[in-house]
């Protein structure tokens, strides 16, 4: 719940609303600081107090404080059906604050027991929406799904992993496809999206031109990192994702993160003018990379074959999307 809480914050500040976040939770030990360490990663304003005790004085005061912020989010204690004071606080701050939307944060493994816990917040405290967490493609999941829509509240959100932006709006078409191994390229694209990093235009024409260098291989790794995990990516491609066992996409991630401290380790002349690097680079750049001359020794094998990938698309126009690369 406070993982989720900070995880629309950020969904939203990506979006271009100015977000803050409150910590209204007094119940559970330590849930100020986990909201405050979450908000730093994220750059976004926290509000909480240790020494209060009133959750409702928490919220009042922040809202104070976040006045001329667009959207404010309030993250109360967690709850269970069966705890009557914890509903009633529930009741308490939704007359004091008088939110927007009232959004219930549903633990996407416990199946069809999400019903009961959904029905019993939804006849204490009107809900605008629900957010199903931890809902990974798993039978378990889409029973949560099942059981959670027949309240009648609508999900607007599904938690896909443990990072902060594994937050998507929930698409019905979109869940049953990767449940069903179809992928998912709608999402796919909307990272690629995302992702897009401004490179200068200089550069581009360098590319076009046939200059790809060392550099441009980097930038293409950054914006594949920050894409997301490797293996939820691919995931979204039709009839591939979930053919690839865990082992194999993890070996690929960890190659990837090897090549960028690897070329992280080069001098920008080496960078730029890869041919320069002899064996007594190769050596220096592993040394200082804390890898083996092996490892570097492959990265300018692929750098090679992008480079060759890239000149026949110039000569004659063919796709690169698809190619095969040394990853796993």
């Amino acid at each position: 719940k406070t993982t989720t809480a900070a995880k629309l914050a950020r969904y939203l500040q990506k979006r271009g609303f100015k977000t803050a976040l409150i910590c209204a939770d007094t119940f559970r030990a330590g849930a100020l600081a986990q909201l405050s360490q979450l908000a730093a990663q994220i750059n976004v304003p926290i509000y909480g107090d240790e020494g209060e005790k009133n959750p409702v004085k928490i919220a009042l005061e922040g809202l104070k404080r976040f006045e001329k912020y667009d959207a404010v989010i309030v993250d109360t204690a967690g709850r269970h059906k069966d705890e009557k004071s914890l509903i009633e606080e529930m009741k308490m701050l939704q007359e004091a604050i008088k939110p927007d939307e009232v959004i219930m944060v549903i633990d996407g493994t416990i199946g069809q027991q999400a019903a009961a816990q959904a029905r019993a917040f939804h006849e204490a405290t009107p809900l605008g929406s629900i957010i199903v967490a931890k809902l990974d493609g798993s039978a378990r999941g889409g029973g949560a799904l099942s059981a959670v829509a027949a309240t009648g509240a609508p999900i607007k959100f599904i938690g896909t992993g443990e990072k902060i932006d594994d937050l998507e709006i929930f698409d019905p078409p979109r869940f049953v496809g990767r449940l069903l191994g179809m992928g998912d390229l709608r999402s796919l694209i909307e990272k690629v999206r995302e992702a897009e990093l401004k490179i200068p235009e200089k550069r581009v024409k360098a590319i076009l031109s046939g200059k790809f260098t060392l550099s441009d291989m980097y930038e293409q790794f950054e914006a594949l990192k920050s894409m997301g995990p490797f293996g939820r990516i691919l995931k979204m491609l039709p009839g591939l994702g979930y053919e690839l066992p865990d082992d194999m996409v993890n070996v690929a991630e960890e190659r990837l993160e090897k090549w960028r401290v690897i070329i992280q380790s080069m001098t920008p002349e080496e960078r730029e003018n890869p041919q320069i690097i002899n064996a007594s680079r190769i050596r220096r750049i592993a040394r200082g990379s804390g890898t083996s001359e092996k490892d570097v020794k492959e990265l300018l094998k692929q750098y090679m074959l992008m480079r060759k990938m890239i000149k026949a698309f110039r000569r004659k126009r063919l796709p690169i999307f698809g190619r095969k690369l040394s990853l796993s």
